[in-house]
């Protein structure tokens, strides 16, 4: 595993329903990406096909494998590079059920997928309309370190994040379609919860407008105490590289022991309580 790698965090403006011209930017912005020098590309979440499709969600989503995820699996193994994407993912057993998914491919082909644990279903959001929602949290095991996928509105939930810091991610990537109107409480969010599990966390977000929604940008890479080391451009599309150095953990691991003081017994309580809502 690799001490240090380079992300390319690659904030885009999808194009609505437009699959072919979407993959398009992914290639070129993966070639941009190992050209200088980086590991993995990111990009938003459901960059395949655009945040705003409603009805049509049911018409764009593929399983996985499918036709999407083989035209990237054939770019990573040319490039050498990993690649993250989000898109609506069609389920293998029912003709109509749709996940909101990360997609993680390497030079090997499929590393994994995560289903989006939280749908938004209030204000502009329809999501649960749409969408079921996962179960499972994800870390992934790879040459570039142990890598954990998260999506959007998750990282309001602390034990996502939790979880998947507990299954060995030392790096998380949330990918996000995120509103202007919820830009400051996603700054927060994201720098609270790569502190609180002194991990580094990535976070891509779609840039621009669609069907009058205007999504803010401001892409990013937080280390694991908080601190935002590198940083995308607000409401307009951006390209940037940043370097994650695993010798930080320790370093942060020591002087915010916050594994090391968990209390696992208070987890049962949690339930206990929630259950009580």
């Amino acid at each position: 595993m690799k001490d240090k790698i380079k992300l390319a965090l690659c904030q885009i403006s999808s194009k609505r329903e437009n699959k072919q011209e979407n993959l398009r930017k992914i290639e070129e912005l993966t070639l941009k990406a190992k050209q200088q020098g980086a590991d993995m590309a990111i990009f938003p979440e459901l960059s395949l096909t655009g945040y705003v499709v409603l009805d049509q969600v049911y018409e764009l989503a593929e399983t996985i494998p499918g036709p999407s995820t083989e035209k990237v699996e054939a770019l990573a193994k040319k490039t050498g590079m990993h690649i993250i994407f989000g898109m609506p993912e069609l389920s293998e057993k029912t003709q109509a059920t749709v996940f909101n998914t990360a997609v993680f491919i390497g030079p090997q082909g499929l590393i994994g997928k995560y289903r989006k644990m939280y749908l938004p279903t209030h204000s502009v959001f329809e999501e649960k309309r749409y969408f079921r929602p996962g179960y499972e949290p994800a870390a992934f095991q790879t040459d570039l370190g142990n890598i954990g996928l998260s999506i959007c509105y998750d990282v309001f939930f602390p034990e996502v994040f939790r979880l998947t810091r507990l299954k060995g991610a030392q790096l998380i990537i949330c990918i996000s379609a995120s509103p202007a109107v919820r830009r400051n409480y996603f700054e927060i969010l994201t720098s609270a919860r790569a502190l609180e599990n002194t991990a580094f966390l990535a976070y891509v977000n779609l840039a621009g407008v669609e069907d009058g929604l205007q999504f803010w940008g401001g892409s990013r890479l937080v280390s694991p105490t908080g601190d935002v080391v590198a940083k995308a451009k607000y409401d307009e599309e951006d390209f940037i590289i940043c370097e994650v150095d695993y010798g930080d953990l320790r370093t942060a691991e020591t002087f915010i022991p916050t594994l090391r003081d968990l209390r696992p017994e208070l987890f049962e309580k949690l339930k206990e309580y929630s259950e009580l809502l």
